[in-house]
């Protein structure tokens, strides 16, 4: 070993590491303080990393700067001066790179006045360069941000985006888009949108949300993404935003109002607006609008536009059921992860209930207690929040009902046939969440145990069931306009219990009992064209299974073979026609309902449980 080799053993005292970036052998030393060593052939080559030089150099170069030790370059700024030295500077800024090497007047100057930074902002700069250490807090990230974007201070740039991304809330994310965009921080402007886009309800609460041009505006609620439960919340948001300012945001409305998806707004509002809203009546051109879209709605038209889609957690939730007694089980599947969880029990064990969900919350309806201890059909209504995961009890319908059909329209819950005991109904009510109401419509034409109900076009369809006698194939379809319900094309299959949903201007219905056997036969109905056709069958034949639809699929669930409960999970793509296996549920359930979260956001939740006393079992 030379003398060199000597003396590096000596001064290797203090902490230092090896990077075994090879095949090379590498070995400890923890005794005397080398933490690693890279073996090249023998002892008699060695190649060591010190951990704590770089550190303890840039230490030194700030005590010597401190003292003003070999600086070459004062920096002016306002009444203050900084001392440095340019190769520090410049490696850590390719501004000052430029300044210093790029051939300019202040290359050759010992005192350079800057621009558009504060001394106080530039000391935290300096402190930066020449440690590595940056603090940043509420009040300095800003002039951080402005400056370190000036001087290209990547690091920086960095520390004060991941800050104020951590620091997002309905009352700032405005603020900090627009600030992003200003200093061209990609990134943050980007998680910014998505947090306003995904907290859309409470940002528009808010004061900066006033504060928007029409252009900002028009840009946001023209997005798919939006997260709101009901197109009304972006309607009464932008006239909001005109009504801050009416005078000057006034005529700009009818252009705002055709980013706003009014298709999606019910009948009874539009026409509440149209009536009463005092800048629609300054602004013909609005009501106008309004009035052909209400026209169209009220006429059934198939909408124009898309429904909105949330890039939120999509859920699909699955309540009840019967397996040798009712269940109390909630179960929720994600559908990006593939994989079932448990959420809090059903207040009462039930089978037989209806499900769906409104405005963002899932409703268990009816269904019947079938346990042990107890037997009864109910008329109870309870409602699941997924944010808090918890139950909390609605108003009872009018009567109870088991198997019934249940079904969302115009914001709307509608509870469809079902019995009571060994009284089968014809009888339909809807549920107002608002309100906590249940309202009595008119009455179908045929009593309908395990009835299947879908909603089209703001048509509600009832479909097949048992009417205590025979199975049936027949459908009937309720106006909500004229409060009357009208038959329609039978399906080609008698058939009660089966898994029923709509999915574009079809509805599908799956399964079922034909009075013999169970079925594994599908057929759908063309809403427009009223008519019915078969697609391919389900591998299993099965009654009293679910279907929802998720992504344009359908999705068939659990159901009872006539000698199994089955757990199976089946997916139905309308392009290929094809059945193909899904995650199977946690274990086998008939009689059980299901419907689909896509938003979940606290504050849609909050109206709805204020007021609402706590749970308790019927007595």
């Amino acid at each position: 070993m030379d003398e060199e080799d000597c003396c590096m053993k000596k001064e290797a005292q203090s902490s230092f590491q090896s990077e075994n970036l090879d095949s090379s052998t590498s070995f400890m030393h923890e005794s005397d303080g080398l933490e690693g060593a890279e073996k090249h052939g023998d002892l008699g080559d060695m190649t060591f990393y010190m951990t704590n030089y770089i550190k303890d150099a840039m230490k030194m170069m700030f005590i010597m700067r401190s003292h003003h030790m070999l600086t070459d370059v004062i920096l002016e700024v306002e009444s203050e001066l900084f001392y440095a030295h340019k190769v520090i500077l410049a490696a850590a800024s390719p501004y000052f790179k430029a300044m210093f090497t790029g051939g300019l007047k202040e290359s050759e100057m010992s005192r350079v006045k800057l621009q558009g930074v504060c001394p106080t902002t530039m000391a935290r700069l300096m402190y930066f360069m020449y440690t590595g250490q940056i603090r940043v807090t509420e009040n300095t990230v800003c002039p951080l941000l402005s400056a370190a974007t000036m001087f290209q201070v990547s690091n920086v740039i960095d520390a004060c985006c991941v800050f104020l991304e951590r620091q997002l809330d309905p009352t700032n994310a405005i603020g900090i888009a627009n600030f992003a965009e200003q200093h061209g921080c990609q990134n943050l402007y980007q998680k910014a949108n998505q947090f306003i886009v995904q907290h859309f309800s409470q940002i528009c609460q808010e004061e900066e949300f006033l504060q928007l041009s029409a252009i900002q505006l028009i840009s946001l609620v023209r997005k798919d993404e939006l997260n709101v439960q009901e197109e009304r919340e972006v309607y009464n948001a932008v006239l909001k935003w005109v009504k801050y300012n009416e005078e000057a945001r006034g005529s700009k409305m009818e252009h705002i109002l055709h980013a706003v998806r009014c298709q999606y707004l019910t009948p009874n509002f539009l026409r509440e607006q149209m009536k009463n809203c005092d800048v629609l009546k300054k602004v013909p051109a609005c009501r106008e609008y309004l009035a052909q879209i209400f026209k169209d709605l009220t006429l059934h038209k198939k909408p124009v536009v898309k429904e909105r889609t949330p890039n939120t957690r999509r859920v699909i939730y699955i309540a009840g059921g019967f397996l040798r007694h009712s269940l109390d089980i909630l179960e929720g599947y994600n559908v990006d992860e593939k994989t079932w969880a448990q959420h809090t029990k059903l207040i009462v064990p039930r089978s037989g209930l209806g499900g769906a969900f409104l405005k963002g919350m899932f409703y268990a309806v009816g269904g019947r207690n079938n346990t042990p201890d107890s037997r009864y059909d109910s008329d109870w209504v309870d409602r699941y929040n997924p944010v808090t995961d918890q139950w909390r009890a609605c108003s009872p319908m009018s009567v109870p009902r088991n198997r019934v059909g249940v079904a969302v329209m115009d914001g709307l819950l509608y509870a469809v046939g079902g019995s009571a005991g060994a009284e089968y109904h014809n009888s339909v009510e809807c549920y107002d969440p608002d309100h906590d109401t249940w309202t009595n419509v008119k009455p179908m034409h045929i009593k309908r145990l395990g009835v299947g109900a879908a909603v089209v076009n703001r048509l509600l369809y009832a479909i097949g069931g048992f009417d205590g006698t025979n199975r049936l194939n027949s459908v009937e379809c309720y106006h909500p306009e004229n409060d009357e319900w009208t038959m329609v094309s039978s399906m080609q299959c008698s058939r009660s219990g089966a898994g029923v949903a709509s999915l574009g201007q079809y509805i599908y219905v799956v399964g079922g009992y034909d009075g013999t056997r169970q079925l594994n036969s599908v057929e759908r109905y063309d809403t427009e064209k009223d008519t019915w056709e078969h697609v391919s069958n389900v591998t299993i034949a099965r009654s009293a299974l679910s279907v929802t639809v998720l992504d344009g699929k359908l999705y068939a669930m659990g159901g009872y073979d006539g000698e199994h409960f089955l757990n199976i999970v089946e997916i139905y793509d309308p392009a290929k026609d094809t059945w193909e296996k899904g995650v199977p549920m946690t274990s086998g359930r008939s009689g059980h309902a299901s419907a689909v979260s896509y938003h979940q956001c606290p504050i849609h939740c909050d109206h709805l449980d204020h007021n609402m006393s706590l749970e308790k079992p019927p007595s």
